[in-house]
């Protein structure tokens, strides 16, 4: 009896089931979720884009400080010039359970107050995301980084 219970706790402990691989539905609730980031974006909807964010998610900008929880992450979204043919394209999504990862690529131009193009990026992404109990996927950690060299906006 001795060796059976100690021996039982290390089959169930080897049995430990990981979590499910993330569904196609889930997928395409974070594909929604990143067109519904851009289209707020274009808007300048920047208090709705940070809705987007878990309460205490980090924003990691090139160049600045990490921005923490939504009302600094509003505030550094706010902050961002104003900006034309943003465009996030996700390359991979997967993930599981309720904790995914995002990896694609951004671009935009950069407008001066006249409307006209004074700039323009493009390089990659890296999210993190939570599934929340209403089956939202927000965002935990989010961190981007151009592929232009340093202070070389086009």
């Amino acid at each position: 009896m001795r060796l059976i219970v100690p021996g039982m706790i290390l089959v169930l402990a080897a049995c430990r089931v990981a979590p499910p691989a993330l569904s196609d539905d889930d997928k395409t609730a974070i594909r929604a979720a990143t067109d519904t980031f851009v289209a707020n974006a274009r808007a300048r909807r920047d208090s709705a884009n940070a809705l987007l964010y878990t309460e205490n998610a980090s924003f990691m900008v090139p160049n600045m400080g990490i921005a923490e929880g939504r009302a600094a992450i509003r505030a550094q979204l706010a902050a961002f010039p104003l900006m034309s043919d943003f465009t996030l394209t996700p390359i991979e999504i997967d993930g599981r359970g309720d904790l995914a990862y995002v990896r694609g690529t951004y671009s935009f131009k950069i407008v001066g107050s006249d409307g006209h193009q004074v700039g323009e990026d493009h390089g990659k992404y890296l999210e993190v995301r939570r599934k929340q109990p209403d089956g939202t996927w927000l965002i935990v950690a989010d961190i981007f980084n151009s592929d232009l060299p340093p202070g070389r906006l086009r």
